[in-house]
């Protein structure tokens, strides 16, 4: 029994090490992208603004916190003694789902059941920070 608690202890240390490594090797890609991001809007706004839209822009805005929501929950993920908070993973599809009805916006239908999806990930955000869920 004792030999079995040893070796899956070992296993999932293994596994969180693992684990730990690629979130870092995804940070890093996303900090990259990050970048390429904030060049595209430096862009957006400076080089091409006569030639672009709003739209563009706040499409580009959007996917910008996008990459940093990504990027805080992988650091919120080692700050919290290796654990995703939920209510992250709701703010990024939040700002996902927004990102959606910015792009696109042709049919009414899409964009009410769209507006639906956020309440109810809104409604799920409420009741992941009351005090009985709220783990940190």
């Amino acid at each position: 029994m004792q030999d079995n608690l040893k070796r899956a202890t070992f296993v999932g240390r293994i596994l969180q090490t693992i684990l730990n490594f690629w979130l870092l090797v995804l940070a890093i890609i996303l900090i990259v992208f990050l970048g390429k991001e904030t060049y595209s809007l430096i862009q957006v706004l400076f080089v091409n603004s006569a030639q672009s839209s709003s739209y563009l822009l706040i499409e580009g805005i959007v996917i910008y916190f996008l990459y940093f929501e990504f990027i805080a929950l992988i650091v919120k993920y080692f700050q919290s003694g290796y654990h995703f908070p939920l209510r992250y993973f709701i703010y990024i599809g939040i700002t996902a789902i927004i990102r959606l009805i910015i792009v696109d916006h042709k049919d009414p239908i899409d964009t009410l059941i769209y507006s639906g999806a956020i309440l109810i990930l809104v409604i799920a955000l409420y009741l992941a920070n009351t005090d009985r869920l709220k783990r940190e």
